[in-house]
């Protein structure tokens, strides 16, 4: 048992912090603290300052009042980044694995074992990443290329990185907004055996079910002000979503909708897809003001049917007609032309040009519309966005703000405002809420059911149960197949017990 344990000090503490930016308070006379063993959650709506305490724990960014202490100790300043790495570390929702570089490499960057001619010793450095990987109980290929690994291994990379440095403190920075329900159950085995070792997390997280099933404490941010850290066994769902929101509501309760009218014609009509060791035989009919879910755990196939549907990978068999006319496969062009919208699963890597606006992001499906002979009219580009910008609630102060200046939330409306600005006849979401706060998530799901009311066919493939309760019927994907059909209304027992590849009482 480490002193820290035994004294019962906090790992880390922040005591009455202040920052501004300008004009805008990001944090007020905040502050956290996080007891050894623990997994401290750390909730709030977008924009409530918890990246702002993040940055500061970490020694990115000064508090313009208060203090952080680690063990009991003032924390190191800001020039000592070596000291700052030995007590706390975060591994963030944007992975900063380098994918050019191995496991080996990733692990130990910058600090490679030399021999005496000053050249690096790559025996050296795969030897010590083996025994690295081997203290923490992670199996991996140290010369595996980082780019080949899944969001849930270098997640792991990243951990094992973290606890290099000597920090045994990490802070994980939306950890499942990109995992399956399989990675994330093994992620959380992962941080009870590390807890167990003496490692203390601060978990962040928009997904609230995973606070209780993994969390000990919380401690909930809103409008930049710490209002209240409790047990997670003491505070029941309804009271830590009111202290988020500053009123109560129920995301899980029932959505009213009413379903469409009989689907005498699909618009969307997807007949035997089979693709070679994803999934086959798949056929899902949509009609008009229709919205199907495809659910499924990871490997289940349904988020490479829907990326299929929308031209990202080539079937080996079966059709799909939008409006009776078929899409070339394999072309996102052309299933945008037929009238396709899409909003991916990772809106980091495929949902958005980080570099670029609001504006060109907004609009980069309908580059016909804004100009003619290959010649921009920022006005009238400019005027779409506004317009997509006032639709979907985004808030900015204007078009031109580069994408990367949005919270997690509106980030995700831009690429919401994407699929919907060329009035899609079929809109193709996967996991649309990932990452996103409880009321960016109400507000997205409020919009599908909006857009199909207007009669566009809708296809949510989604494991998470809020994305799946706005749709009318949910068809239920295990091993590449669909084995089930639910309607709305489902009970949670039997869509999980379907998913899982069990029967599902009628």
């Amino acid at each position: 048992m480490s002193r820290t344990e035994e004294s019962g000090r906090p790992v880390a503490e922040a005591v009455g912090i202040s920052k501004r930016y300008g004009s805008t308070v990001a944090l007020d006379r905040a502050g956290i603290r996080v007891l050894p063993g623990e997994t401290h959650a750390l909730v709030g709506r977008n924009g409530a300052g918890k990246s702002t305490l993040v940055s500061i724990l970490t020694g990115l960014q000064a508090p313009d009042t208060g203090r952080v202490q680690f063990d009991g100790v003032p924390a190191p300043r800001l020039s000592d980044r070596d000291r700052w790495r030995r007590h706390v570390a975060c591994v963030y929702q944007k992975s900063t694995i380098i994918p050019q570089l191995t496991v080996a490499e990733n692990l130990l960057l910058n600090r490679y074992d030399r021999n005496r001619g000053g050249l690096i010793s790559w025996r050296s450095v795969r030897r010590r990443a083996r025994d690295l990987l081997a203290v923490w109980s992670i199996g991996m290929d140290v010369d595996a290329r980082a780019g080949d690994l899944s969001v849930e291994q270098r997640q792991f990379v990243e951990i094992a990185r973290a606890l290099s440095f000597g920090a045994r403190f990490i802070i994980l920075d939306e950890p499942t907004a990109q995992l399956d329900a399989g990675a994330i159950a093994r992620l959380f085995g992962h941080i009870r055996d590390l807890q167990g070792q003496g490692v203390t997390f601060l978990f962040i997280s928009h997904h609230l079910q995973e606070i209780y099933e993994i969390c000990d404490m919380v401690t909930v941010f809103r409008d930049a002000r710490h209002i209240v850290t409790a047990p997670v066994a003491d505070l029941p769902r309804d009271a830590l979503v009111a202290a988020m929101t500053g009123e109560a509501t129920a995301l899980a309760a029932p959505r009213s909708r009413s379903a469409p009218a009989a689907r005498a014609g699909a618009v969307l009509d997807v007949a035997g897809l089979r693709l070679d060791g994803r999934f086959d035989d798949v056929s899902i009919r949509v009609g008009a003001g229709e919205i199907v879910g495809l659910a499924g755990a990871g490997g289940s196939g349904r988020t490479e049917v829907a990326e299929t549907i929308v031209g990202l990978r080539v079937a080996d068999a079966g059709t799909i007609t939008v409006d009776g006319r078929t899409p070339r496969a394999g072309h996102v062009g052309d299933a945008l032309a037929r009238g396709v919208g899409f909003v991916p699963q990772d809106r980091h890597h495929q949902g958005l040009v980080a570099g670029m606006s609001i504006a060109d992001n907004a609009t980069l499906t309908i580059p016909d519309r804004l100009g003619t002979a290959g010649f921009l009219n920022t006005r009238r580009r400019d005027a779409v966005a506004g317009a997509l910008i006032d639709d979907l609630a985004i808030k900015t102060p204007g078009p031109d703000l580069p994408v990367s200046g949005l919270s997690g939330g509106n980030q995700q409306k831009v690429v919401m405002a994407r699929a919907l600005a060329n009035d899609p006849r079929v809109l193709v979401l996967i996991t649309p809420t990932a990452g996103v706060d409880v009321r960016s998530k109400e507000f997205l799901l409020d919009k599908v059911d909006q857009v199909a009311s207007a009669g566009t066919a809708v296809v949510v493939a989604s494991d998470e149960l809020d994305d799946l309760r706005v749709c009318d019927r949910v068809l239920v994907m295990f091993q590449g197949r669909i084995v089930a059909e639910l309607p709305s209304g489902w009970r949670e027992h039997d869509l999980v017990a379907a998913m899982e590849g069990l029967t599902v009482d009628a």
